[in-house]
């Protein structure tokens, strides 16, 4: 199993079926990292859907994702669940930002950050517009994550 990246580290491309909710539509659709290269992506790997916890970051990222987008960054939430069970946490909470299905944990893995009875570690990584690790945040219990805020700090350090 491949370790967590470090800064600065290639991030290899990856593609997921993923949904946005947009108004009342729940838009699905293929999600590639390759295809945001020239702007920062945000990844919040989140262990499930309409969990206590991911209930509050999810919110959270969604609640900030225009000071986010500020930034020129992509923000892409990404779980284990499936799209059914995406477009129903978006809806019921009203997330604006894409949800991508990582069934089999592929990228959890790729990202070293796949755990035993809870899918994955709850996770953030920036990756610059090359491709790059900028930042990352992993936890080993999973009862934090970065706020809005602090990414947003992070984001404002790439170079423009």
């Amino acid at each position: 199993m491949p370790g967590i990246p470090k800064a600065g580290d290639l991030v290899e491309d990856f593609r997921l079926p993923g949904g946005k909710l947009d108004g009342d539509t729940f838009h699905r659709g293929e999600y590639a990292l390759g295809d945001h290269r020239g702007a920062p992506v945000v990844l919040a790997f989140y262990p499930g859907d309409a969990t206590p916890v991911c209930t509050a970051q999810l919110c959270s990222y969604s609640d900030g994702l225009e000071q986010l987008q500020s930034t020129g960054a992509s923000v892409w939430g990404i779980s284990a669940q499936d799209l059914d069970s995406h477009e129903r946490f978006a809806r019921d909470r009203n997330l604006r930002m894409p949800l991508l299905s990582d069934p089999d944990r592929t990228v959890a893995r790729a990202f070293g950050i796949s755990a035993p009875l809870i899918g994955l570690r709850r996770s953030v990584f920036i990756i610059a517009p090359d491709g790059r690790l900028h930042w990352k945040h992993v936890t080993t219990v999973g009862a934090t994550f970065p706020k809005p805020a602090l990414l947003s700090e992070h984001l404002a350090t790439l170079p423009a």
